[in-house]
């Protein structure tokens, strides 16, 4: 992103729906930027806070302050794990999901359905769709 991209925030329009931000067509992204999260390679970073044991493989995205001022109660049930490199709404969706509150229905899913296979199946899944492409901008 360019220097300053939270400062010019407010100048982008929000395409999703709810606390998150999405844009298909940021203008604050850089054109390294664009291939960075197309690729995904923009994630490798967060390897890093697994190994320092911050995040987790799969969780839940962790969010910014921003985001969490604006919770609702319902909302803060899907910072009870720790937050992950994948999930559920991005194995399942990933940029396609722009309603902040399917992201959190999502999210509580997980956390019930949560086992050892269930995050193999989530990190397989998320693999396929990094390799191809789909959901991703």
């Amino acid at each position: 992103m360019v220097v300053e991209a939270d400062t010019l925030k407010h100048l982008v329009h929000n395409q999703a729906k709810g606390n998150i931000f999405k844009n298909r067509n940021d203008p604050r992204v850089t054109r390294v930027g664009r291939f960075l999260r197309r690729t995904s390679l923009d994630e490798l970073p967060q390897f890093w806070n697994v190994l320092k044991g911050e995040m987790s493989l799969v969780g839940t995205r962790p969010p910014t302050v921003d985001e969490v001022m604006k919770y609702k109660r319902h909302h803060y049930q899907r910072l009870l794990v720790k937050p992950g490199i994948t999930g559920e709404w991005q194995a399942n969706g990933r940029s396609t999901v722009e309603d902040f509150e399917d992201i959190v229905k999502m999210d509580v899913a997980y956390q019930e359905k949560w086992s050892v296979s269930y995050d193999i199946a989530l990190i397989l899944k998320t693999i396929q769709s990094v390799l191809n492409k789909s959901g991703a901008y």
